[in-house]
């Protein structure tokens, strides 16, 4: 292949495709055992999720995660602790797409830029399940084969890219914004 009287090769290799990010802020309905009269504290852990491409533009991350809820109940009288599960599906769009990807085996990389946290804790309105904001914000990217083409010398013409040749010496220009007292002035602070 010749490209203005140049050489190129096709080479294959796996390299990004697509990209995309999405933050989503979910409502968590939880039911504990008893009527809360007040949340003392709520934490979000044991974070799992696995990403796998679902269409030429989306992203399907999978995912769950436990809500831990200290609460108190029969008038501030007693507390107790309770954990619930909680599965996700977020659909992440592509917003870069390379379209010359070559193959369809595709493999799927997810990051999690903000872990599952949680944004707010109340009481719902009935009075017996309490309501958990939750956010989280993923960036995937999906990895292909494409080509990339490179220049070629053919003729094996040795080029000269030694180092010792570059001139690194200082000119007299350069020595004439040295200040001769910089190391003096630095000792005095």
């Amino acid at each position: 292949m010749t490209f203005l009287d140049q050489e190129y090769r096709e080479i294959i290799t796996k390299a990004v495709c697509g990209k995309g990010r999405k933050f989503t802020q979910a409502t968590n309905p939880v039911s504990p055992s008893h009527r809360p009269t007040s949340i003392l504290g709520c934490w979000v852990i044991n974070h799992l999720y696995n990403a796998n491409k679902k269409s030429e533009d989306t992203v399907e991350v999978n995912g769950s995660y436990d809500v831990n809820i200290w609460y108190s109940y029969n008038d501030n009288t007693k507390t107790e602790v309770v954990t619930e599960r909680v599965t996700y599906c977020d659909y992440i769009p592509l917003s870069v797409k390379d379209d010359h990807c070559i193959s369809d085996d595709y493999d799927v990389v997810a990051k999690v830029i903000q872990q599952p946290n949680c944004l707010e804790c109340n009481i719902a309105t009935k009075g017996h399940k309490i309501n958990v904001e939750v956010e989280r914000e993923f960036l995937v990217q999906v990895i292909g084969e494409t080509k990339v083409y490179v220049r070629v010398n053919p003729k094996g013409v040795k080029i000269d890219d030694d180092d010792d040749d570059w001139d690194f010496q200082l000119t007299d220009d350069e020595l004439t914004d040295v200040n001769p007292d910089f190391l003096s002035d630095k000792a005095k602070d």
